[in-house]
């Protein structure tokens, strides 16, 4: 049930990277104003996800998860009456965003830690590649049905999904070992901690004041910021229309794009097993020093049809995608121990502010020089940054002696 709603919360979130070309064509916005909602829902999807691990605390994983997809069902439903760009800002951008927000990681974090003692790294891993079923769902359907019945009935179909996965999670979705009789996997009972009762927004702020003091805790961020700019800030909202900038159809470019998702469940599973095995911060390097190398050479790759160089990019760029989330996952639960849920959440916004700055700065790139070359570049180099900052985190635990880097 976990996956389910992890494969939904992605999958709601990447469609206005499908629906921008038809919304240009509608409206005659530019991509800067769209990219500004995208941006505010990338922000909002990961500035709700240490508030929403900390109600998960607070009040349950599941009154938070339906009331999450409510919100979501809104704000797409909300877009078919839309008149102005404020109007796609507030609906996908806010509405959207705060509720694929408190479907996000901050679950995938909750879920891992209350549930498992041994093999988290792999579960974590397969629990993020819910994001990319999600992407490899829905953006392919959406494309097809924004083609043929336009962007509304797209958006009618998000909003009556969400609805219909409610049922489901009220039905099935469970708290914790205790509820079905079982302890948590590899541990006892006494790993079945009890949730802590205090308010959920003191919580979340003293989880990030605490770490805040830390070292490792802003390599951590500032890693994870490059992270979220060059994937769900660069790639996803700015492939497709810049697909479409050399020619190749939307509906082609939807496709490559899903198949990224369909790779990244590959590489983060893979990475979830890696991550039990190995230092994560070598992993990290490996795959921000990777990533930047393979954005660097996107720019000419690009063509109306669909090349063997451009398949090999998508075959690579899915395995890297969000293969960074176990061993970053892994290193908040060692460094911050308890408080890792809530930590991990700050970080993860962090992945999201990075994510929503680069999604405008990329639309802003593209209005201004007429191609998307510089936000590439500019992203490639972001990442051998990000590789040489994870190489300097400290595995100490916090509260052990380590607080510094």
């Amino acid at each position: 049930m976990t996956f389910l709603a992890l494969v939904g919360a992605a999958g709601f979130r990447a469609v206005p990277g499908v629906l921008m070309e038809p919304l240009r064509d509608e409206f005659g916005w530019s991509v800067t104003t769209i990219s500004a909602a995208v941006a505010v829902n990338l922000a909002l999807y990961g500035l709700t996800a240490p508030f929403a691990a900390a109600l998960m605390e607070r009040y349950g994983i599941r009154p938070v998860v339906v009331a999450a997809l409510v919100v979501v069902a809104a704000g797409s439903g909300f877009t078919v009456f839309m008149t102005a760009s404020w109007q796609l800002v507030l609906c996908w951008g806010v509405l959207v965003g705060l509720g694929t927000g408190s479907m996000a990681l901050a679950l995938v974090a909750t879920v891992t830690g209350r549930w498992f003692v041994a093999r988290r790294g792999l579960v974590s891993g397969v629990l993020t590649a819910g994001g990319a079923t999600g992407q490899l769902v829905f953006l392919p359907l959406i494309a097809v049905v924004a083609e043929s019945s336009g962007w509304r009935t797209a958006a009618l179909g998000v909003s009556v999904i969400a609805l219909a996965v409610v049922p489901l999670v009220l039905l099935l979705l469970r708290e914790r070992p205790r509820d079905v009789g079982a302890v948590p996997y590899g541990g006892t009972a006494a790993d079945d901690h009890d949730p802590v009762r205090s308010g959920a927004g003191r919580l979340a702020i003293k989880g990030l004041t605490d770490a805040a003091r830390t070292a490792p805790f802003w390599y951590l961020a500032a890693g994870m910021m490059i992270c979220g700019a060059t994937t769900m800030g660069l790639l996803q909202p700015h492939f497709i229309p810049a697909a479409h900038d050399h020619g190749m159809p939307q509906t082609a470019a939807a496709g490559l794009l899903a198949l990224v998702g369909l790779f990244d469940i590959v590489g983060t599973i893979a990475s979830g097993w890696l991550t039990d095995r190995f230092d994560p911060r070598y992993l990290l390097l490996g795959y921000y020093v990777l990533r930047g190398a393979s954005l660097a050479a996107l720019p000419a790759l690009f063509g109306p049809d669909i090349q063997a160089s451009m398949v090999a990019f998508i075959v690579f760029y899915g395995l890297d995608w969000v293969a960074t989330i176990p061993p970053t996952m892994a290193l908040c639960r060692e460094i911050f121990g308890a408080q890792a849920p809530v930590v991990f959440g700050w970080v993860f916004a962090s992945h999201q502010v990075g994510a929503a700055v680069m999604a405008l700065a990329a639309g802003v790139v593209r209005d201004v020089s007429g191609a998307y070359d510089l936000a590439w570049q500019v992203g490639g180099a972001l990442c051998l940054l990000a590789g040489v900052l994870s190489l300097a985190v400290r595995r100490d635990r916090v509260g052990s002696g380590a607080t510094g880097s």
